[in-house]
This record gives C-alpha cells, structure tokens and sequence, in this order.
C-alpha cells in the first residue's frame, strides 16, 4: 500500500514561497484586505510555515460597515462607486497600509454569487487592488463559474499579481 501525504492548498499557490521569498528580501510586511474571498488569500499565506517573518495581519471587511470601521474607507465612496468599485479597492488597499505596518497590501472585493450580480458588475467581478509603499495598482477582472471557482481564481490571480508587481 502506498503512502501518499496530503497536500497543502498552499503546494498548489506556487507563487506563495517566492512571495515569502521576496518578501523577506525585503525586509517588507504583507497585510490583506478581502471581501469576497473572507480571508481565503491571508490563510493561503499563513498556511505556509515561518509566514509571521513576511505577514502583518488580514482584514476580513465582508459588510460595507467594516470596509468603512476597519479599514477607513469613507461610507460616501461605498454609497457613490459601490463596494465593486475601482475606487473602494483603492481605499481598502490603503487602508490596510495604515491600519497595519505593512509596506505591501492586497485588496479584493468582487461578486462571487451566485446572487448579488448585475448586468454592469455580474457575478464573477472581481476588483483587486494593490499597495507596495506609497504606489496603488487597481484591476478588475471577471471569473466565470460557481462561488468556489470565483473564489479559488481570485485568491491564485491576488497572489500570482503580487508576485509580478514586486518583481
């Protein structure tokens, strides 16, 4: 009988050990901000042994409420672009700079569905936003497939994304 070990979820990231690598080159703290993924990106990094020399903290900001109480997002913003906007991205990948002491921050917030969509941000949208120092990256990309497809694929571009910016 074979024994076969279990993989991790992190041996299928296979950016998250450069990330690591790259962060502690560095000498940089990674925080994240998520809505759609609840947190999925933070524990893919924390998943990895020895994370606590390169990640800060993650901010799990779901409801409106939290973008704006957690991560200072202005309510207004939220009410104007909507929290699948280009501009909430922005706020939350800032935010979490200034809530943390983190020099690198990642961003989500997207539909991952199945309700929630609409014909000008239908589910699958997803907006990323990205923080190294003072600079800020946004894009958006759509995912198709069900709520775990959407998911999974935000998380892998967050941090495949992550990876080419840092480089």
């Amino acid at each position: 009988m074979e024994n076969k070990l279990a993989m991790s979820p992190t041996d299928k990231l296979a950016p998250i050990h450069q990330l690591a690598d790259l962060m502690r080159q560095h000498q940089w703290l990674l925080a994240t901000a998520e809505s759609c993924t609840g947190g999925m990106i933070a524990a893919a990094c924390t998943d990895l042994s020895g994370s606590s020399d390169w990640f800060d903290c993650g901010f799990v900001t779901y409801s409106n409420q939290a973008k704006t109480s957690m991560l200072g997002v202005a309510a207004d913003l939220i009410e104007q672009h909507g929290a699948v906007s280009e501009a909430v991205v922005r706020a939350m990948a800032r935010g979490a700079q200034t809530h943390s002491r983190a020099q690198v921050t990642v961003a989500v917030t997207g539909i991952a569905g199945p309700s929630g969509g609409s014909p000008d941000k239908p589910v699958g949208t997803v907006w990323f936003g990205f923080a190294k120092q003072e600079k800020i990256w946004a894009e958006k990309i759509w995912f198709p497939g069900d709520r775990a497809t959407v998911r999974a694929a935000t998380v892998q571009h967050a941090l495949s994304r992550l990876m080419e910016i840092l480089q």
